[in-house]
């Protein structure tokens, strides 16, 4: 009797430990403000974890913040909107591959009376320039994210190195920077995703957007075993492939916003 007792309470262990093991099945991925204050994850990693049993854990910073912890092997993963940066860290050997997951555009927000008249621009350059000319409040990122990189390419396109009381560097993230801008009415360029989910826009609104240059495409990286041999790997692929794969693709194209689409799938 107390040899089929031992038994039991073992194969009772052995359970609980397996119960255990699948229950610290999670990854820690490193991403941007963008996906994660647009509700985005919210409705898609439920669907990852349906799928497979892993926990996505999101520290979300701005990109070049997520690249930094990417480096540090202090993530498993890095999903992010950089692709020169995203190309660069490739081939500096801290990841070894890199797919386009999905794209949207970035946009220009300012205060409704538009000051500057961005709304007649006939490009981004033009809008910019307008701003820059107007010395009308603009509110930045300044956190080295992936919106701040394209922002400022889109003042150097213009011609315009911003300075001046007028150009407000916060080095917050961007639902912060919405609300700041929202405060301070002033210009403030923005993912579109992050600005149809916001929900204190007080006297903004969207005033241009439709250029080619503001296109916005999200990437993700599947980072190096050489250099960081303790990272999750094998859970890592999973997520990498999953959102690339056709339920993954769908899965980002079905999640809306008050009915809009904000994210369009674009693997290849």
């Amino acid at each position: 009797m107390k040899k089929t007792l031992n038994l039991v309470l073992a194969g009772v262990t052995t359970l609980g430990l397996a119960f255990s093991a699948h229950a610290e099945d999670y990854i820690t991925l490193a991403s941007t403000t963008s996906t994660e204050n647009s509700g985005l994850f919210d409705s898609i990693l439920p669907k990852f974890k349906d799928a497979t049993g892993i926990d996505v854990r999101v520290v979300a910073v701005g990109t070049g913040q997520a690249f930094e912890i990417a480096r540090r092997g202090d993530a498993d993963s890095l999903l992010v909107h950089d692709t020169a940066g995203e190309k660069r860290f490739v081939e500096n050997g801290y990841a070894t591959e890199r797919a386009d997951v999905m794209y949207n555009d970035f946009v220009l927000i300012g205060p409704a009376d538009d000051p500057a008249n961005i709304s007649e621009a006939e490009s981004a350059a033009e809008a910019f320039a307008a701003i820059a000319e107007a010395e009308a409040p603009f509110a930045s990122r300044g956190d080295d994210s992936g919106t701040n990189r394209a922002e400022l390419r889109l003042w150097e396109n213009a011609g315009v190195k911003p300075d001046g009381d007028w150009y407000r560097e916060l080095g917050s993230g961007m639902g912060q920077t919405l609300n700041t801008a929202a405060a301070m009415d002033a210009y403030v360029m923005s993912d579109r995703a992050t600005w149809v989910a916001f929900e204190n826009p007080q006297n903004l609104k969207l005033l241009f957007a439709g250029d080619e240059s503001m296109f916005n495409q999200y990437g993700s990286l599947l980072l190096s075993e050489e250099k960081h041999p303790h990272l999750k790997h094998d859970l890592a692929k999973q997520w990498h492939h999953w959102l690339i794969s056709e339920d993954g693709q769908q899965a980002i194209a079905d999640f809306k916003v008050d009915g809009q689409q904000l994210f369009f799938p674009n693997a290849k």
